[in-house]
């Protein structure tokens, strides 16, 4: 029997990544397609850069993010609405056990990259930071 006890501090297992990275892919097809009878995602360009499986396979987190980030979420909302249904045509195109559920959260990574850039680069974490104002203490 496989040892598990540290698997959470390693990161995603490989399959895990295989899968999240095969969802993606089939999910980000499906939306170029982009037939929907939701009104909130008619016309909207939605791009998934990532899709996070747990390690039992059964629950894929979904990372989205609507072009430009206008209506973000709107689009969320209709987008987790939409999630048996983007479930079956996801089951359609894959072979698996069991096809695992859809979660869609939106994905803040550049919003939270530019909090930070912005905090590192005010007055007072430059003042913290400069070793010239440590000397004239």
């Amino acid at each position: 029997m496989a040892k598990q006890s540290g698997q959470d501090s390693q990161g995603p297992s490989q399959r895990q990544l295989k899968v999240g990275e095969t969802v993606r892919k089939e999910l980000s097809d499906i939306f170029t397609r982009g037939r929907f009878s939701d009104p909130d995602l008619d016309g909207v360009i939605i791009t998934i850069p990532e899709v996070r499986m747990t390690p039992d396979l059964r629950l894929a987190t979904c990372l989205v993010m609507p072009l430009g980030g206008a209506n973000a979420e709107k689009v969320e909302k209709a987008l987790n609405r939409s999630a048996k249904y983007l479930r079956g045509q996801v089951s359609r195109r894959l072979t698996m056990k069991y096809m695992p559920d859809l979660r869609f959260v939106l994905d803040t990574r550049f919003d939270d990259d530019d909090r930070i850039g912005t905090l590192l680069h005010s007055p007072d974490v430059a003042r913290d930071l400069d070793p010239d104002a440590e000397d004239e203490k």
